[in-house]
């Protein structure tokens, strides 16, 4: 596994879905992480590319998806991923549309 040495190594890209919307109602943002960051490097990466203070961080390991296209021809895979969900502290916010 390649050493995550920079912010933008560990931080992928947002999750934007209607879960994840409706979750940053409490506070909590998704995004896509490198699979081998753990919440500790999740946690700093965040704090220091938005600016915030993060309070909790969730992992979790998503598995890729089979695929086929053209009836049972060209059989393959998605990749596998790893998300993860922060809580930040009352009163920080990330403009997740950047503007």
């Amino acid at each position: 596994m390649a050493k995550l040495v920079h912010v933008e190594d560990v931080i992928l890209a947002p999750v934007l879905t209607e879960q994840t919307w409706a979750k940053m109602g409490e506070n909590k943002y998704a995004f896509r992480v490198a699979l081998g960051a753990n919440k500790i490097q999740i946690r700093k990466a965040v704090e220091e590319l938005f600016k915030v203070k993060v309070e909790k961080v969730w992992t979790a390991n998503v598995k890729g998806k089979p695929r086929r296209e053209r009836l049972n021809q060209l059989h393959g895979r998605t990749s596998h991923w790893r998300k993860a969900v922060v809580r930040l502290v009352p009163g920080d916010r990330i403009d997740v549309m950047g503007g």
